[in-house]
């Protein structure tokens, strides 16, 4: 059991408030009593900061009326009311001054814990957001090429090893995925931060989705802030998880990143799903929140999302980010 000295400034504080109360009465020198006043303040600030309310409230109560009551025998014989209330509150300042401190501290203490929380509640939401963003891409990566393997097997065997081959750069890009969530989690710890992907791989991430295709303006790559950079890859990576998810089978899926009016636009667009698809991401209830917070985080990054059907009937995912000015220059 750990012992904790705060627990003992409440009964200390009452033993010491009784012992002065005790000794006003029976009119101790009032040299020892003032000296005994540098013992109760400090406890009364103690108190205040560490004690739980109802005990610390009882002896706060005692601590305070044996400071203030002290001088009240020394100026009763010989002074008026006035002066002995006046006594009386001179000397209830400086104990409701402790109070007040230890009070302060108590309040910016819980301020602190709740700044804690909060950030503890952040650094949570953004891990989760990170898992479904990019291993909730492999994953699905990985159940499409299964699919297209077992289908393609038995009458064509090398495309069946080819799903295999991006079946395991799907698994590895998903462990790599979860190495960063581990290394941000040893980040908050203390340890090395891990480097969050942005559109230089881009290509990569294309090259693995099949029937994916990339039109990108070189150029506008480097006209990104860092922030607008690894979020519009989460753009990317969300809208092709969305395509597998809710339209397995397109024929054409386009990624596009292009200068434009507002800024950097970013597309993702697919062509309507065949009619009749089957397989497991097919039947998937639709339970992904991804566009919907990835909208947020745009906004941040100073740009806007756009999301909604296409001219064709398939779905298009639009996000346009502001330039760097000094690109623009």
């Amino acid at each position: 059991m750990t012992w904790k000295p705060s627990a003992f400034y409440a009964p200390a504080l009452t033993v010491a408030g009784l012992l002065s109360l005790a000794g006003t009465a029976v009119g101790v020198p009032e040299t020892w009593t003032l000296a005994w006043m540098a013992v109760l303040l400090p406890l009364l600030a103690l108190v205040a900061r560490w004690s739980p309310v109802r005990s610390g409230a009882l002896a706060g109560a005692l601590g305070l009326m044996a400071v203030t009551v002290w001088p009240v025998p020394l100026i009763w014989a010989d002074g008026s009311w006035l002066e002995v209330c006046g006594a009386a509150a001179f000397w209830a300042l400086p104990a409701l001054g402790a109070l007040a401190a230890g009070a302060h501290l108590r309040r910016q203490a819980g301020r602190v814990r709740h700044a804690v929380r909060e950030a503890r509640r952040d650094q949570q939401l953004e891990l989760a957001r990170d898992l479904h963003d990019f291993v909730a891409h492999d994953v699905s990566a990985i159940v499409v090429q299964a699919q297209a393997a077992r289908f393609v097997a038995a009458q064509d065997p090398q495309q069946a090893v080819r799903a295999l081959e991006r079946i395991e750069a799907a698994g590895l890009s998903a462990l790599e995925s979860m190495d960063r969530t581990v290394h941000a989690l040893q980040e908050a710890a203390g340890g090395p931060a891990a480097p969050v992907p942005g559109l230089a791989r881009l290509a990569e991430l294309v090259d693995r989705f099949e029937g994916g295709t990339l039109d990108a303006d070189p150029q506008a790559l480097g006209e990104l802030s860092r922030e607008a950079d690894t979020t519009a890859y989460r753009v990317a990576v969300e809208a092709l998880t969305n395509v597998r998810r809710h339209a397995p089978g397109s024929a054409v899926v386009r990624v596009a990143l292009r200068r434009a009016r507002g800024g950097i636009e970013l597309s993702v667009a697919n062509s309507p799903a065949p009619r009749g698809g089957s397989g497991l991401l097919a039947r998937r209830r639709r339970s992904g929140t991804g566009l919907a917070g990835l909208r947020g985080r745009v906004e941040a990054a100073g740009g806007t999302l756009e999301a909604g059907a296409g001219a064709d009937g398939g779905w298009r995912v639009r996000a346009v980010f502001p330039a760097r000015e000094r690109a623009l220059g």
